[in-house]
C-alpha cells in the first residue's frame, strides 16, 4: 500500500542518516583508555569493576522491596564502559554528540505521524481487498511494529531530553521521578471532556467523578500515561452520549478511580455507556476496528502527534494504549456488561522490576 511504502521510506532514510553519521576522530590516547575499561568491564569481579546494584525506586521508599542485583546480572552484556567521572573528553567527542543529538531529533520529528500514516495504509488494505476487519498476521504485525516503535522513541526522546533540553526538578530526561496521578487525571478529564462537547455539540459533557488522593506520585513516563487516560475516557464519555443520545438533560457520571497496591497502581473507569457485546470484545483490541458508521479523513498531517486524535473513527485508541501499559510492565483490561456499562482497568506497574516486553 502507498502508504506503508512512505512509511517504509522513512526508516530506510533514518537509517541511512545514523549509518552515514561521520563518526568522531578519538585521541589514540582516549581509544586506548576506552578499550582498556571495555576489556576490564568484560572481565566483571577479577578487575574489580562489577556492575553496581540498582539505585532504589524512590516511589518505594520504606517499602519491603529489594532493587535488582549484580547477581541478577551477571550474564547481561554492557553497552557502556565505567571511567573517571574527572576524565577530560576532547572537543571532537562533544562536537560528535551534539551532531548524533541533532540527527535524532530530525529522525524523531520525521516519524511523528508514522501512526497515522500506518492507519492510512490499513484503510488502503482494506478497501483494495474489499475486507471489514484485517487478518490476525498483520494483527500481529503491527502489535510488534508499534511495541518496537515506543521503545524506539523512549530512547530517542530520553537521549535529545538529556542533551538539549534544560534540566527539570523532578525529571531524569522524559522519566518523572514523582509522576501525580492526580494531575495527569484531572487534566485527561479536561482534555476528553472539552473533545467531547465539541465533537457532540453539548454544552456539557458528562461528568467524570474522581477518586485519588492527591499525593500519589511514582516514577513513570506522564506522555504516556496521559495518552492513556485520554483515550479510555474518550471512548467511556462518546459510550455515555450516544446511549443516552446527544438531547439528554442529564447524563450519568464516568467514574475515575485509582488504587495505589504495593506492585501496582490500578485505574478504574467506569461508565454507564450500554456496554459492549461479549462477541465483540476482541474486537475492541484490533487495529482499525470501530463503532463508527464512517471512518473520518486519515490526512496524516492533520496531526503530527500520537496524543492528539479525533473523537472517534480510528479504531487505535485501545490496542495502542495497551502496548503503552504493557511497554513497562502493566496492562490494560476491559470488562463490559452489555445494556449497562463497561469498566476499563488500567494497571501500571511501579516496581520498575520488568524489561521491555520485546516480542
Amino acid at each position: 500500500m502507498p502508504s506503508i511504502q512512505k512509511v517504509r521510506n522513512w526508516y530506510a532514510q533514518s537509517f541511512a542518516e545514523l549509518t552515514e553519521l561521520p563518526r568522531p576522530k578519538i585521541p589514540n590516547e582516549l581509544r586506548e583508555l576506552l578499550i582498556n575499561a571495555h576489556r576490564k568491564n568484560s572481565n566483571g569481579e577479577r578487575n574489580g569493576k562489577v556492575l553496581l546494584e540498582n539505585t532504589e525506586n524512590p516511589s518505594l521508599a520504606g517499602e519491603d522491596y529489594r532493587p535488582i542485583t549484580r547477581k541478577n546480572h551477571l550474564n547481561s552484556r554492557r553497552y557502556f564502559v565505567l571511567l573517571d567521572d574527572n576524565l577530560k573528553w576532547s572537543p571532537e567527542i562533544y562536537e560528535y554528540n551534539k551532531k548524533f543529538t541533532k540527527c535524532l531529533s530530525i529522525i524523531k520529528r520525521r516519524h511523528d505521524p508514522v501512526v497515522t500514516t500506518v492507519a492510512q495504509g490499513i484503510n488502503e488494505y482494506k478497501h483494495s481487498r474489499q475486507r471489514m476487519q484485517i487478518d490476525s498476521s498483520i494483527q500481529s504485525f503491527l502489535d510488534r511494529f508499534y511495541m518496537s516503535r515506543i521503545g524506539i522513541r523512549m530512547l530517542i526522546g530520553q537521549h535529545i531530553a538529556l542533551n538539549e533540553e534544560p534540566s527539570r526538578g523532578d525529571y531524569v530526561g522524559i522519566i518523572c521521578t514523582k509522576t501525580n496521578v492526580r494531575e495527569l487525571a484531572q487534566e485527561a478529564i479536561e482534555n476528553a471532556r472539552f473533545i467531547c462537547e465539541d465533537y457532540y455539540g453539548l454544552f456539557d459533557a458528562p461528568k467524570v467523578q474522581l477518586v485519588c488522593k492527591p499525593d500519589l506520585n511514582f516514577m513513570y513516563v506522564p506522555g504516556h500515561l496521559s495518552h492513556m487516560l485520554f483515550e479510555t475516557l474518550k471512548n467511556s464519555l462518546r459510550a455515555v452520549v450516544e446511549t443516552h443520545g446527544s438531547m439528554a438533560e442529564e447524563f450519568p457520571p464516568v467514574k475515575l478511580i485509582v488504587a495505589e497496591g504495593k506492585e501496582d497502581i490500578t485505574i478504574k473507569i467506569s461508565d454507564e455507556g450500554g456496554g459492549i457485546p461479549r462477541s465483540a470484545i476482541p474486537l475492541v483490541w484490533t487495529y482499525m476496528y470501530t463503532t463508527v458508521q464512517s471512518t473520518p479523513s486519515l490526512d496524516p498531517d492533520f496531526s503530527k502527534s500520537d496524543f492528539k486524535a479525533p473523537m472517534a473513527g480510528f479504531g487505535y485508541g485501545l490496542p495502542l494504549s495497551r502496548l503503552y501499559a504493557r511497554y513497562f510492565g502493566g496492562d490494560l483490561k476491559l470488562i463490559s456488561m452489555e445494556g449497562y456499562g463497561t469498566d476499563v482497568y488500567l494497571h501500571l506497574n511501579r516496581l520498575s522490576s520488568t524489561s521491555e516486553p520485546l516480542q
